[in-house]
Formats: structure tokens, C-alpha cells, sequence
């Protein structure tokens, strides 16, 4: 089937409309996972501190816990736009499955290296052309990776520039959420040189940013950036997997895809991006 122009406005609306409905707070399970997500990264920047082995496996092993806790919460939406129950438990479902989840991971961002490596745009285009290969797998885990990637190459036809549009939606959120760090960081950057930028654990700050160590302002930046995702996170990946079921129907290619009346927040439209 032909790829369909989705009417983004409406479909943002439906999905405001249905996290009202969610019987576990989408706010409270996005604060709870992007607490945890600090906490990570907070326990890594401190273990990095002594540096060796032990700081590079803390910051690897906090990254990939990173990856699996995001998949609980892509679940827990998927669960709310199904509208079924979704205890706080859900954000940890993804450990049933964490090989693949992480292996996945891997295999898709080495592609988009990779593609990256001949030009900016391709690795872009590339970003999107994998962009529901782990949604494949949370909805089937018995996939394998590849076969994951296959079915998103294939999903995602005519869709790349309307994901990027979805994105740019939420442009001036991930702005608000960013200030405090950028602020940081370009103080960092007049007082300090650029190696000061990546020296946030370091016990003495710079006097503009009131002799607190910097590690205090990597939490700060970090809390609020957390804060300011609860309020927009839940919405924007509810909207995207909003695209992911169209783009399913469309192409006939996943869990319960198939064709579907002409109706709904989409209507149709052209291939996208030459059909990359």
C-alpha cells in the first residue's frame, strides 16, 4: 500500500487525550524513568573519577541499563495506546529481554556510523530508516535483529520526513530541557577550554558558576532537563508509535498489521525521500 500524510495536529490531540485516560500516571512513570536514567549517569560520572576499568565499565554498564530501562517505557506506552493496564513494573519488562534489546542497539547505531562515515545526510536518513526496529522487537521479542531492521527499512517508507517533521515538533521542548546545560557548558567553555566541558566531575568550578563543583551542576542540569521531560516525553513517544501503527497498516509488514479503512488522522499521500 501507498504511504499515508499523517495529520500530525490530530493525532497529537488524540494522544493528549488518551494519557488523560492512562490508569498509571504517564507523568509519574516518565519521572520514574528519567530519575533512574540520572542516577545512572550520575553513578558512571563518579566511577569515572578513578578512572581504569572500573570507570569504563561503570559507564558502560550504566549506558546499557540506560537502553533497556527506555525500552520499559516505550512498553508502558504501548500498553496505554492498547488501552490496557501498565503497572510501574513495566519499565523493568525489558530485562526479560535485554540481549537482543541491547544487541540491536548496537548492530542499528554501528549502521548509522556507518552511513554517516559517506556523508551527514545519508546517516541521517538512515537514523529514520531504522527508526522502529526496536519497536519490532518489543512488540515481538522473538524477532532477531536483523529481521527487526528488515521489517523498519521496510515500515518506514515514505514515513522519513514525516518522523523528522514529528521531531521538529518537539524541537522547542528539548530546547527548554537543554538551557541549564548549555549555560554550563558555555561558561565551561570561556573559563576553561574546551577540555573543561568534559571535566564535569572535577571537584573545582569555575567563580561565575558559584565555586560549586561541577558535579553538582551536571545534577542540577540533569534534574531539570528530567523535569522538563515529564511533561512532554509521554506525548511525544505515544504520537510516534501513533506513526509506527499507521506505517505498520500501510506497509502490511509487523504485529497485527494489516490494511485498514482510509480514516482516522492520515489520509494518502506520496513516498517521501525518493522511497530511501
Amino acid at each position: 500500500m501507498m504511504a499515508q500524510i499523517i495529520d500530525r495536529k490530530r493525532l497529537k490531540a488524540e494522544m493528549r487525550e488518551l494519557l488523560r485516560s492512562a490508569q498509571v500516571s504517564p507523568r509519574g512513570m516518565a519521572a520514574m524513568y528519567l530519575l533512574l536514567s540520572l542516577s545512572l549517569s550520575t553513578v558512571a560520572g563518579f566511577a569515572g573519577l578513578a578512572g581504569g576499568l572500573l570507570g569504563t565499565f561503570a559507564s558502560i554498564l550504566s549506558s546499557l541499563i540506560d537502553v533497556v530501562l527506555a525500552a520499559g517505557f516505550v512498553m508502558y506506552c504501548m500498553a496505554i495506546r492498547r488501552g490496557e493496564r501498565a503497572e510501574y513494573l513495566t519499565l523493568f519488562d525489558g530485562f526479560s529481554f535485554a540481549g537482543k534489546i541491547i544487541l540491536l542497539t548496537i548492530i542499528t547505531d554501528l549502521f548509522i556510523i556507518l552511513w554517516s562515515t559517506l556523508f551527514f545526510i545519508p546517516g541521517i536518513i538512515a537514523a529514520y530508516r531504522y527508526r522502529f526496529a526496536l519497536y519490532n522487537l518489543y512488540e515481538n521479542p522473538g524477532l532477531t535483529p536483523m529481521e527487526a531492521l528488515d521489517m523498519s527499512k521496510r515500515q518506514t517508507l515514505g514515513y522519513k520526513s514525516q518522523l523528522f517533521l514529528l521531531d521538529l515538533s518537539y524541537v522547542g521542548w528539548v530546547i527548554l530541557a537543554s538551557l541549564p546545560l548549555l549555560l554550563v557548558e558555555s561558561l565551561l567553555f570561556e573559563e576553561m577550554g574546551l577540555d573543561g566541558i568534559y571535566s564535569i566531575y572535577t571537584v573545582a568550578a569555575p567563580e561565575t558558576l558559584a565555586s560549586l563543583p561541577l558535579w553538582v551542576w551536571d545534577i542540577i542540569t540533569g534534574l531539570w532537563s528530567a523535569a522538563v521531560a515529564v511533561f512532554y516525553l509521554p506525548h511525544y513517544r505515544c504520537t510516534e508509535l501513533g506513526y509506527f501503527e499507521i506505517a505498520k497498516s500501510t506497509s502490511g509488514v509487523g504485529e497485527g498489521a494489516g490494511p485498514q479503512p482510509d480514516q482516522g488522522p492520515w489520509r494518502n499521500g506520496p513516498d517521501d525521500l525518493g522511497g530511501y
